[in-house]
C-alpha cells in the first residue's frame, strides 16, 4: 500500500511531531518493534486539546477528535523516525489514556477517534491490540495520550 498516497486520497496532511515533554526518546527500536512514546493532541494551529472528558467538561466528540489528532501525532512520529510510513508492517498495540472526570466511562469510544484513522490510513495493518483506561490527570491537562507498539520492516 502506498500510505503517503492514501493519505493524499484522505486530504490528510501530517503535521509536525511535538517534541518531547521531558528526558526520552519518541521512539525506541527493539528488532523489528518501535515503540512510540506518548503523545497528545496538537490542533493545526498548534495548540493542545486540554481538559477533563466527561460531566461538564469535554464532550464524547471532541474527546474524539482529540483522539484523532493525537494519532495524526503517532503518524507523524512514525514518518519522522522511519522515513516511509510504507514500513509499518502492523500497530501491534495501542494504549489510550483519557483525561476525564469520575463516572466516566466511555473510554474506548474516545480511543476510537485514533483507532479509525489508523485504520483508514493503514488499512487492516492500523488495527492492533488495544487498551483505553481513565486517568485522573495528563500532563499539561491534555485530554488524551496515546502511546504505540509498531511492527516495521527493515
Amino acid at each position: 500500500m502506498d500510505v503517503d498516497a492514501r493519505l493524499r486520497d484522505l486530504g490528510i496532511e501530517l503535521p509536525t511531531p511535538m517534541g518531547p515533554g521531558g528526558n526520552y526518546l519518541p521512539a525506541m527500536a527493539a528488532g523489528d518493534l518501535l515503540f512510540l512514546s506518548g503523545t497528545g493532541p496538537v490542533r493545526p494551529d498548534g495548540t493542545l486539546v486540554t481538559g477533563k472528558v466527561g460531566d461538564g467538561g469535554l464532550d464524547l466528540d471532541t474527546a474524539r477528535e482529540a483522539a484523532r489528532l493525537t494519532g495524526l501525532q503517532l503518524l507523524a512520529a512514525l514518518r519522522a523516525e522511519l522515513g516511509d510510513l510504507g514500513r509499518v508492517r502492523q500497530v501491534v498495540k495501542l494504549f489510550g489514556m483519557v483525561n476525564c472526570r469520575p463516572g466516566f466511562n466511555r473510554t474506548p469510544a474516545v480511543i476510537d477517534g485514533c483507532s479509525d484513522l489508523l485504520v483508514d490510513v493503514l488499512g487492516d495493518a492500523g488495527r492492533g491490540a488495544r487498551s483505553a483506561v481513565g486517568m485522573a490527570e495528563l500532563p499539561f491537562d491534555i485530554a488524551v495520550e496515546i502511546e504505540a507498539v509498531v511492527q516495521v520492516t527493515a
